[in-house]
């Protein structure tokens, strides 16, 4: 009877762990295999380009040629340094507030890097919350967005500027790779395929392009190396922090419900409780199917966008959103 009642117990154990495994982290549901996309569109990496304090020149050199590509960027400003106008220029190498709100309208990220650049290691609570609720304030009044992710002033991090810089926010800078002046064509070919090799979410740091601390030695470099990173666009993804941020986070953190219907059709329901206005990012959702040549999508009445390559769908949806409908 002992031996009986062990078994039924580990029966039951074993039971939960592969319900557990289909509907948490995904797995083979017969000829069929899901999963949530370590990145946007399946991509092996992602990539975000950050750069500090809110140079002019990231206006008039870079932001024209990320547009070019395609790429979207994160800025972090520290508000006390911006010019109120170009009427009214204080200091020539610095944005104005105007040419933050035109980057933002462009898709970029402009985000907070304190409103006085307040070494999180040398200034008290109320300081280090008051530098950043102004630059909150300051971006959102000029922007009409809300900064959601946070770069800390001299890259000082200390447990209690973690934790006042994280409230409300998707994530902060907590780790970057400098890209500037010390670096070669050749390391930041290393850079991208370290990135490429493991998988990983590589976050690049500079400050000046032609000028201030760490500039390149010539734009050239840079230049060149973001061509090169979007002839890799098909395994590379380029974003801003904040949206690698709030897709990783989302990643980690979703759920779902896996139910056939009929012989060629599957319905999934998304679970995520994170908070739905912060955490709005897209998820790219990934069926493994064998001889896949045709499929179509549907989520909340909306027919989605569908990839299929190599006995595989691919489709971006939303998490927060209803039941996805899958026909083959």
């Amino acid at each position: 009877m002992e031996y009986l009642k062990y078994m039924k117990r580990y029966t039951l154990l074993f039971c939960f762990l592969i319900i557990f495994s289909h509907i948490v982290l995904g797995a083979d549901q017969g000829d069929v295999s899901i999963r949530i996309a370590k990145y946007k569109g399946d991509k092996s990496c992602a990539i975000s380009y950050t750069f500090d304090d809110g140079l002019a020149e990231h206006y008039t050199l870079l932001a024209p040629y990320l547009d070019k590509l395609g790429f979207k960027a994160t800025f972090w400003i520290n508000g006390s340094k911006i010019n109120k106008d170009g009427s009214s220029i204080q200091d020539t190498t610095r944005m104005t507030w105007g040419q933050l709100k035109n980057l933002s309208d462009r898709g970029h990220e402009i985000s907070n890097h304190g409103w006085a650049h307040k070494n999180h290691g040398r200034h008290t609570r109320a300081e280090i919350i008051e530098d950043i609720n102004k630059n909150d304030s300051a971006i959102y009044a000029s922007t009409g967005v809300m900064p959601r992710t946070f770069c800390y002033p001299n890259n000082t991090k200390t447990p209690e500027g973690v934790e006042l810089a994280s409230k409300n926010r998707v994530g902060t800078r907590t780790e970057q790779h400098s890209i500037g002046s010390k670096w070669t064509p050749e390391d930041l070919d290393k850079w991208v395929n370290t990135l490429l090799e493991t998988n990983y979410w590589g976050v690049g740091m500079t400050h000046g392009i032609t000028y201030g601390y760490d500039a390149f030695k010539a734009p050239s470099v840079l230049w060149d190396h973001l061509a090169r990173v979007k002839a890799m666009e098909d395994s590379v993804w380029v974003a801003t922090f904040h949206d690698v941020a709030a897709y990783v986070k989302e990643r980690d953190s979703i759920k779902w419900k896996f139910e056939r219907k009929g012989r060629n059709q599957i319905l999934i329901t998304p679970e995520l409780s994170l908070d739905k206005d912060l955490f709005s990012e897209e998820l790219t959702m990934v069926i493994e199917k064998k001889d896949i040549n045709k499929a179509t999508v549907e989520q909340d009445g909306k027919q989605l966008q569908v990839n299929i390559s190599l006995n595989k769908v691919f489709f971006d949806f939303n998490p927060h959103g209803g039941i996805i409908e899958v026909s083959f």
